[in-house]
């Protein structure tokens, strides 16, 4: 056969094709074996899964790491490792694991044999963990050590260097997707830290994380952080802002204290963070109050309305109910809200998928001789419960009231639900507050150093 009777062979019949190096693949949904969600920490964070823990800076949110830390290691938290202590790897690069990290873990209670550092190591040098290239490695030091966690604080610095933290495609590509991954074929969740921007004020909480607008989408819960201004005591509030998995969980309300830890050099002084149980105030309304203020009247206003609405209501009302009186009597949603944790009026819910109930806390309606205000008084006004002050520094915890010291008048009392305060005849034994909230909203009867009734 000639050269060109070769040469036309070969084009009429083809070379065998090799196997691609990317194919796809079809599985039908009757083989795939359905698994339950599971919690980390029940209804807040998913066993197995990323969540992110959002905030401005200086508020918590390492210590609410340490936090976790210490209760997974001690097997303390409610969820999958309650019962189990479970080891946690920690990577974090803004703050000195010898003077900081060590100290506060030792403060929360942690288990340290069960706290591992890790980092990523070329050659003889330390660099910070990337896990677009160390997530392989990873998945089996989380399988030797049998870690019920990963910490990343912050997640943003183990995005790795070359890739831009406002791409979506590349923070999908470079580190959510391989840390969804990861979570997911380990059942190690994945928890990280993320800054909010510096104009944070008003807006959706997860569209405020610095960064890629994928680090709130690729997320399947998020929780976030703020500063409470109307709380006494400092306190500050995290609440969901993302919860793909199952129901809202109510709000916390937290405080950071201050803890002392001997070390081999001597004491040292650390931040310890305390829950202090759940609240009704959301971080979404402490973020829309800083946008727009409502004033102090106002606030008043609505909360006489609700507690006389609800108390012509038996004490409780469905929340859409409430609002929608609201709204006819000129009162908007949001001053609304402000107004009910100053009111004490709860939000629960009695079922899975079922509204919320707006309930008012019977002493709201007590007065200081034991009688109560009339069932129909919907606009008598809430100034004979609330005080002539208003209502000013309500909180849903149970925070004692603030005794504090006025430089003109000697001792005074502040009540911690209407701020009115009233003379202290010397130093209380139970912080005084006023005649109709004595003793932080009971009926107990107050008595001063000097035994004298309150």
């Amino acid at each position: 056969m000639s050269d060109a009777a070769d040469q036309m062979a070969a084009a009429v019949v083809p070379a065998a094709e090799s196997a691609p190096a990317r194919r796809l693949r079809l599985t039908a949904a009757s083989d795939i074996t359905m698994r339950p969600v599971r919690w980390l920490w029940d209804g807040r964070i998913p066993a197995g899964m990323v969540t992110l823990i959002a905030g401005r800076p200086g508020i918590g949110k390492s210590l609410t790491l340490v936090w976790l830390t210490a209760q997974i290691t001690r097997g303390a938290l409610p969820g999958v490792c309650k019962g189990s202590p479970r080891a946690v790897i920690y990577a974090a690069t803004e703050d000195s694991w010898e003077h900081t990290i060590v100290p506060r873990l030792v403060a929360a209670g942690a288990d340290l044999t069960r706290v591992f550092r890790v980092d990523a190591m070329e050659q003889d040098a330390v660099t910070s963990l990337t896990i677009s290239a160390d997530h392989r490695e990873l998945s089996k030091l989380i399988a030797e050590q049998d870690a019920g966690m990963l910490a990343l604080d912050p997640m943003m610095s183990t995005l790795g260097g070359g890739v831009d933290a406002h791409r979506n495609n590349e923070v999908r590509s470079a580190l959510l997707e391989p840390l969804a991954s990861l979570a997911d074929t380990s059942g190690c969740t994945v928890v990280g830290l993320a800054h909010f921007r510096k104009a944070t004020a008003g807006a959706e909480p997860l569209s405020l994380i610095t960064g890629s607008s994928a680090f709130g989408e690729v997320i399947r819960a998020a929780l976030v952080v703020a500063r409470d201004p109307d709380a006494d005591d400092g306190s500050c509030v995290i609440s969901p802002a993302k919860n793909n998995l199952g129901e809202d969980r109510p709000s916390l309300r937290y405080k950071i204290a201050a803890a002392t830890v001997e070390t081999p050099e001597g004491d040292t002084g650390v931040g310890l963070l305390r829950m202090l149980g759940e609240t009704d105030r959301d971080v979404r309304d402490i973020l829309a109050d800083q946008a727009d203020p409502i004033a102090p009247a106002e606030q008043r206003d609505a909360a006489e309305w609700l507690v006389g609405y609800l108390t012509d209501h038996n004490g409780e009302a469905p929340a859409n109910q409430v609002l929608k009186a609201a709204r006819s009597d000129g009162i908007a949603e949001r001053t609304l809200q402000r107004a009910r944790a100053r009111a004490r009026v709860s939000s629960v819910r009695r079922g899975y998928g079922q509204g919320a109930v707006w309930t008012l806390d019977p002493s709201t309606t007590d007065s200081d001789d034991g009688g109560r205000h009339s069932r129909h008084s919907r606009h008598s006004r809430l100034g004979n419960v609330l005080g002539a002050n208003g209502a000013n520094g309500a909180n849903e915890g149970a925070n004692p009231p603030t005794n504090v010291t006025d430089s003109n008048s000697g001792a005074v009392s502040t009540c911690r639900f209407c701020g009115s305060t009233s003379p202290v005849d010397g130093p209380a034994v139970h912080t005084t507050a006023c005649q109709l909230h004595p003793a932080g909203g009971t009926l107990d009867t107050l008595t001063t150093t000097e035994g004298q009734d309150r």
